[in-house]
């Protein structure tokens, strides 16, 4: 992943095929921003909507090197409303794509990544379910 805006490229490239089902009123921030910073935090650890929270807001000042973050580091609850009416099968198949991209272009050098279900992200009322990443 040589350098950090190519990183960041490759992860909004990626999650482009995910449409924001949100309405443009409440779009206060862009969910390619949201959905780069929920995977990082993810891959570094955290366990959920507060944790995701905090990740960006600890490493603000890194994301804004890659991500336009307009009015800062989305709040747990934003990520937690975002993840749970995005099309689940379709950012699964979308961070599967990537993976295999970052695979190919490190060469095979990549840290494993185990599996997670993002909690709390299922929508059992409108039948979704969980985030898995």
């Amino acid at each position: 992943m040589g350098n950090t805006q190519s990183a960041s490229i490759s992860i909004i490239d990626h999650f482009a095929s995910i449409d924001d089902p949100r309405m443009e009123r409440t779009k206060k921030r862009k969910l390619g921003d949201i959905i780069a910073v929920a995977i990082c935090a993810v891959i570094s650890g955290a366990d959920g909507w507060v944790d995701i929270e905090t990740f960006g807001n600890a490493k603000i000042e890194w994301f804004e090197t890659f991500l336009e973050l307009p009015n800062g580091i989305p709040s747990h609850d934003t990520f937690g409303r975002v993840f749970s009416i995005i099309d689940a099968q379709i950012f699964q198949d979308a961070f599967t794509e990537w993976t295999k991209r970052v695979r190919e272009a490190t060469q095979g050098q990549v840290a494993a990544i185990d599996g997670k279900t993002v909690r709390r992200s299922a929508d059992k009322a409108n039948g979704k379910s969980p985030i898995h990443m």
